[in-house]
């Protein structure tokens, strides 16, 4: 079979059996046909067949990538779609072996997530003026994000009949369309009450989105980025200004102040408790900074 149907075979299954997210297949797709796209030019022509690529072949292709400049968090991940790939090809007896077996990856130092400190969240906070109609929504979707930790692509699809404002929790779609329900604070609650119940009075209450922008549809999720980046930048000097900055605070806050991380990871929808870990890291240099700064034989 041509490496261009196995392709479109490994496109459907990502669609419809992992049920991934549109911008997880986008992104998985764009490097394979990148990497076909080579082994095609190489090969002279376009009927590739998935069988003939071996371990040496991808050896060269990480090496090309690395030719022209991409880090090796970038390699790593393009290996990663091309693991997948050649993995589904065994499964479907596409290809009879799988030449990514005991090739290695390459080691790339861990990103410690970027976060706000408390204070400055706080201060952060009380920046929008809620007595106006789009102030009391951007102090609600800031409330929101620091409140229970949810991705920017949860937030922009939230609907009123996923935040009852009677039941303190919220329901929300994460990756591969799972659901989970998580509790909302005071403050946030309040923040969301105040702003829909202001927006109803001004524009009647039949918008489904929990936020619109000033023509009343749906807020997408550049505008909610533009957002948060504003009020962040007002009290951080982050490089990074933004509302995954603003889980990271969320989660790295939780565990400051002795939250479980199993119970973290829960909140934050992670599947795997690896993916959190990074978290306690982080927590651990918070608490070596105040130890340093505490104690008098530190």
């Amino acid at each position: 079979m041509p490496m261009l149907t196995a392709l479109k075979l490994f496109h459907e299954y990502l669609l419809v059996e992992r049920n991934a997210s549109p911008h997880t297949v986008k992104a998985y797709m764009r490097d394979l046909e990148r990497f076909h796209a080579w082994v095609a030019a190489l090969a002279e022509t376009e009927a590739v067949d998935p069988d003939a690529i071996d371990r040496n072949t991808i050896r060269a292709y990480m090496g090309a990538l690395a030719e022209q400049g991409l880090t090796k968090r970038s390699i790593s991940r393009v290996m990663t779609s091309i693991r997948m790939f050649f993995k589904f090809a065994v499964r479907r007896t596409i290809i009879s072996r799988d030449p990514t077996l005991n090739l290695k990856s390459m080691k790339i130092e861990k990103r410690l997530p970027a976060f706000v400190e408390e204070y400055a969240v706080a201060a952060m906070l009380r920046l929008p003026d809620t007595s106006t109609l789009e102030g009391a929504r951007d102090a609600a979707i800031l409330e929101l994000f620091y409140s229970t930790g949810i991705r920017l692509s949860e937030l922009v699809s939230l609907d009123r009949r996923d935040l009852p404002v009677d039941t303190g929790t919220i329901r929300v779609l994460g990756k591969r369309r799972k659901e989970r329900v998580l509790p909302v604070g005071g403050p946030a609650m309040e923040a969301v009450r105040r702003y829909l119940a202001m927006r109803d009075a001004q524009r009647g209450g039949d918008t489904q989105p929990v936020f619109t922008n000033n023509r009343g549809t749906r807020l997408s999720g550049r505008s909610v980025y533009t957002i948060v980046h504003r009020y962040m930048r007002a009290v951080s000097e982050q490089a990074v200004c933004s509302p995954h900055v603003l889980r990271h605070s969320f989660a790295t806050h939780l565990l400051n102040r002795g939250a479980d991380l199993e119970a973290v990871r829960e909140l934050l929808g992670h599947e795997s408790l690896s993916t959190t870990q990074i978290y306690a890291h982080v927590s651990m240099d918070h608490l070596k900074r105040e130890y340093a700064k505490a104690h008098p034989r530190a």
